[in-house]
């Protein structure tokens, strides 16, 4: 259950990371799809320039709804980009979380997951970190894993070889580029569902 969004004393009520690494080698792979989930929000939201802050980029700003009479303030939130390589990403999220002064379930990275079939999306809070090595990263520096995930399936390869595990995430997507889209879309879709109804009174 998402605690009810009550942040109104804080600078920022929520922690967005799209996990990825630097590069221009690595845009377009399948571990960079939360770079791309974070870039379409960004635009979406008409984030500010980010600046390099935590050894990472970073934005702040609002959630940007059309605003309905009564409804509580859009949450505000800072999205981070790890500028570490994956898994060193604890490194970068670890010191934003603690400057920000939020709790751990006020933290969602977004992140690529060969668990889940290609077009699959699910959120959820803590769990295993299915060898992922930005998520063992953000597990050993923030001390637990009990922060938010929104997953997004990239299919697995028919292996369970290291290397061709391995290959098949820091490879380019072989799928067509409109479903590419469609999942990055849909993926950003899911997190803003999630902050809205995180900020809803208790109740609705």
């Amino acid at each position: 259950m998402i605690r009810p969004f009550g942040g109104r004393g804080a600078a920022i009520d929520w922690l967005l990371v799209g996990l990825g690494n630097p590069g221009k080698e690595y845009k377009g792979t399948r571990h960079n799809v939360g770079f791309a989930i974070a870039d379409l929000l960004a635009e979406r939201w008409e984030l500010p320039t980010p600046k390099q802050r935590f050894r990472g980029r970073v934005a702040e700003g609002r959630v940007a709804v059309a605003p309905q009479i009564g409804a509580p303030a859009a949450p505000r939130i800072a999205m981070l980009w790890p500028q570490t390589y994956m898994n060193e990403a604890g490194r970068s999220v670890g010191p934003a979380r603690g400057s920000y002064k939020l709790p751990l379930d006020r933290l969602l990275v977004m992140h690529d997951e060969i668990d889940l079939p290609f077009g699959e999306i699910r959120t959820r809070l803590g769990g295993g970190l299915a060898g992922h090595n930005g998520l063992k990263s953000l597990k050993r520096e923030l001390g637990s894993p009990d922060f938010w995930r929104t997953r997004v399936g990239v299919g697995r390869p028919d292996s369970t070889d290291p290397e061709i595990v391995s290959a098949h995430v820091l490879g380019r997507f072989s799928e067509p580029k409109a479903q590419i889209e469609e999942l990055v879309t849909r993926a950003a879709d899911e997190v803003e569902r999630m902050l809205l109804q995180a900020q809803a009174p208790e109740g609705q």
